[in-house]
């Protein structure tokens, strides 16, 4: 059948006005039959409960050129559009309501735009400068309607004013291909069309119309949050059953690691993560409970009484915590932390293999192995132990995203307004993952543009202009945060981290404590702790590696990712480095960084976790290589891939059992010993070395504050960032006597430093619990004091508060 025009009526209960509008169409087209040559009109109905399918009928046995196409049941306006569309034989498919909102005579300026641009559709649109709108809504249904459609359009079809307006000009073929594809039944079928014709690369072109509103319309206001719904299910239908399986193995992977502590939530306590799992818990809890209090969420006073601590200059990762304060409230600090690590990890670990396929590789199972790696690199482990903010960076992925959709050009204002948010996000989250990842997108750009001159000449307007749309959005979002950080209560200037805070060339080579072939021997001596095993990727991956990119080299991508990771790796080894096996020390780039405003309180080894992603992206290019090879050289492969990567493969970490919290705690019978505002000497004090009274706080609800603790903040009249409270000499006095067992001598002059300083703490009590050199410790505050200490529910208390 030759039909040069389809005209597609959706009818649902249109009984009063099915019959003028078919009407109308058919006198509009039967006044100019060589214009419009052969033409249908396919009425469908919807499955409508009243007269509309008879109306239709006894207008098409007026006039052979109607259809009707009918629903045994209303599936709603995407179920009948599919159905008319589908139906249809016409080289032009127009889409029009029953209502005719937009009169017919309009198709004149719908068909001139596509003669004239040889276009795949023309939309009939409300919202264009030129448009006519002679009859109006009433002014909040309008107002409404508008902030409807302009949220749906900028999360879904940017740079389209009018997105639902019913009266479209399709390219017939074009139309049932995208038609056939939908799988929409309800008012977002528009915005799933306008996509498909977006992705397929088909020119969409908004024409100004005429339109009236017409009483008894189906469309409400509310009907805009159903697009929403219907495209966020669009969207999780979308999701394969290799994105669901390489989720769940990611997920299953993370709680593997992490058994250890999900065993025994309550006493399980992360070996290798020295005091920050009690500070970490605490920074849950002391967030959950500003937040329920409506207290200032940047401050607090519970550590370092009366001082208190800088809670942004500290990284308590609000973006999390806040969210999280139901969970802490409901189930305490230690599940949240659980959470946390293991579902970030996982949440890291499936974004970064969703940026590789969909920029990198089509193969998923290349994609996920890249992933992987980004995620459950040896240094991300390391970090695992302790630091969630550099282990969960699932925003780092998203964000990388939106700069290369920049780069493309197609939507500048929405991708750096969404930039903008994220990085916002980012800094709730973790503002030196933020910096170093800037670092590695900077050295990679660098490098791809001097590989790919041409593709950087097309992407640096759009990507400059994006980058400071994003920084508008960002920076009135951030500012009062970030000046509380650096300027306000108990901010700081930068963090001394000392001369070996660089990688060794060996931590290259060598395996982590946690890899499969590694050991805490072999790693502990390359790093400056545990937690900060930022290199390791071992000699067989490093040799992998150089044997990839050489094989690559001719892609301007491989260029610029090997650069990415040389310069990432030379920056690591901080501002000197020795040549192993030699007297050699030499001067290194970081240098010039290390003293500069942000990077000052970097710690610079930390710099090679961008070699991470980096290793992933390359590992899932030559994954999806090798599925193209012959099968022998196929297994041979992806064995020198397992042999590269097995050595690395991370274990599950360690756990020790958590010390008690004293029964004068649990049981509140601290309570007697404080009045409002005093604080808790505990013998020692808090500090970074030794933090059980922060978990003391965060498992019983915070009910006392406690002098000294483990934080970041101020130290000297230059304000230099330290780990710690001020130090003072009773509280130096009371960690040398706790780490070597002898009470020097105390006279008059150390009781008085001590009055002065416990003056200074505002101290109501002095409590020694069991410990290691407790009867030095009791010896040392007996005579500090001048009096005995008193035996309260398994602790030595001494009441030193005002009377």
């Amino acid at each position: 059948m030759s039909v040069d025009l389809s005209v597609v009526v959706p009818a649902y209960n249109e009984e009063a006005r099915l019959r003028p509008t078919l009407d109308a169409i058919c006198a509009y087209l039967r006044a100019e039959p060589d214009r419009w040559g052969e033409w249908e009109l396919i009425v469908v109905d919807d499955g409508s409960t009243d007269a509309t399918a008879k109306i239709a009928q006894e207008a098409a046995s007026e006039e052979p050129r109607i259809q009707l196409v009918s629903s045994e049941s209303n599936r709603g306006k995407g179920s009948a559009l599919r159905l008319g569309v589908l139906a249809s034989y016409g080289s032009r498919v127009l889409i029009t309501d029953a209502d005719l909102a937009t009169p017919v005579e309009e198709l004149d300026r719908l068909e001139a735009e596509l003669e004239t641009t040889g276009g795949a559709a023309a939309i009939g649109s409300r919202a264009h400068p030129d448009a006519q709108i002679e009859v109006h809504q009433r002014r909040l249904r309008e107002w409404l309607g508008r902030m409807g459609n302009r949220l749906i359009r900028t999360v879904a079809v940017p740079g389209i004013r009018d997105t639902q307006c019913g009266f479209k000009l399709l390219d017939g073929d074009k139309a049932r291909a995208a038609f056939a594809d939908s799988r929409l039944d309800g008012w977002a079928i528009d915005v799933e069309i306008l996509r498909f014709f977006r992705r397929a690369g088909w020119s969409v072109t908004e024409v100004p119309v005429r339109w009236s509103h017409r009483a008894g319309s189906k469309v409400r206001p509310a009907d805009y949050g159903k697009v929403l719904l219907e495209l966020l299910r669009l969207r999780t239908r979308a999701v394969s059953r290799v994105d669901l399986a390489v989720t769940g193995l990611f997920l299953v992977a993370s709680v593997l690691l992490y058994k250890g502590l999900w065993a025994d939530l309550d006493r399980a306590y992360l070996r290798d993560a020295g005091q920050d799992q009690n500070q970490w818990e605490w920074f849950f809890a002391v967030t959950a409970d500003n937040v329920v209090h409506l207290r200032n969420p940047l401050f607090t006073t519970l550590q370092n009484n009366p001082e208190g601590v800088n809670l942004m200059a500290n990284t308590v990762m609000l973006g999390l915590s806040v969210p999280f304060t139901p969970v802490t409230l409901a189930f305490g600090p230690t599940v949240t932390w659980a959470l946390v690590l293991t579902l970030g990890l996982a949440a890291t670990a499936t974004a970064w293999y969703w940026l590789i396929a969909r920029w990198l590789v089509r193969n998923r199972w290349a994609a996920a192995l890249g992933g992987a790696f980004a995620a459950f690199a040896p240094p991300m482990m390391s970090h695992g132990n302790a630091h969630p903010n550099f282990l969960v960076l699932f925003m780092i992925p998203v964000i990388i995203d939106r700069v290369l959709r920049l780069c493309e050009g197609q939507s500048v204002r929405r991708d750096g307004i969404l930039l903008g948010l994220f990085a916002t996000y980012q800094i709730f989250l973790g503002e030196e993952p933020l910096l170093l990842a800037a670092m590695g997108l900077l050295l990679f750009v660098l490098s791809y543009a001097l590989a790919a001159r041409d593709v950087a000449r097309a992407a640096w307007r759009p990507l400059l202009r994006g980058t400071g749309i994003a920084l508008l959005v960002c920076l009135p979002l951030v500012a009062f945060p970030l000046g509380w950080q650096f300027f306000g209560p108990q901010s700081y200037k930068s963090v001394l981290h000392g001369d070996h805070a660089g990688n060794s060339p060996l931590a290259f080579l060598q395996f982590s404590g946690r890899a499969l072939m590694g050991s805490d021997a072999g790693a502990d001596p390359l790093a400056m702790n545990r937690t900060e095993q930022n290199a390791f990727f071992g000699w067989p991956l490093i040799a992998l590696a150089f044997a990839i990119v050489i094989r690559l080299w001719r892609l301007p991508l491989v260029k610029a990712l090997a650069f990415t990771a040389v310069a990432a790796a030379f920056l690591s080894l901080g501002p000197k480095f020795r040549i192993p096996s030699t007297d050699i020390v030499l001067t290194g780039p970081w240098r010039a960084l290390a003293h500069q405003p942000l990077f000052e309180s970097v710690i610079e080894s930390r710099v090679a976790m961008i070699c991470a992603p980096v290793l992933g992206m390359l590992l899932a290019l030559t994954a999806q290589r090798l599925t193209t090879w012959s099968p022998v050289l196929r297994g041979l492969g992806f064995a020198a891939l397992a042999a590269a990567l097995v050595p690395v493969l991370p274990t599950p970490y360690p756990v020790r059992e958590r010390s008690g919290i004293p029964g004068f705690i649990v049981q509140g019978t601290y309570k007697k010993y404080l009045a409002k505002g005093e604080s808790l000497v505990t013998v020692p004090l808090p500090h970074p070395g030794s933090a059980d009274a922060l978990h003391w706080q965060s498992a019983t609800g915070l009910g006392f504050k406690v002098a000294g603790g483990y934080f970041n903040g101020p130290w000297g009249p230059d304000r230099i960032g330290i780990y710690g409270a001020t130090p003072r000499h009773t509280s130096n006095l009371l960690n040398d006597v706790r780490n070597s067992g002898r009470v020097p001598v105390i006279g008059p002059n150390w009781r008085a430093q001590a009055r002065h300083d416990l003056e200074a703490w505002n101290a109501g009590a002095v409590v020694l619990a069991p410990q290691y050199n407790e009867g030095p410790l009791y010896e040392a505050v007996e005579k500090l004091l001048g009096r005995p200490g008193e035996r309260v529910a398994g602790v030595w208390v001494w009441d030193v508060g005002e009377e």
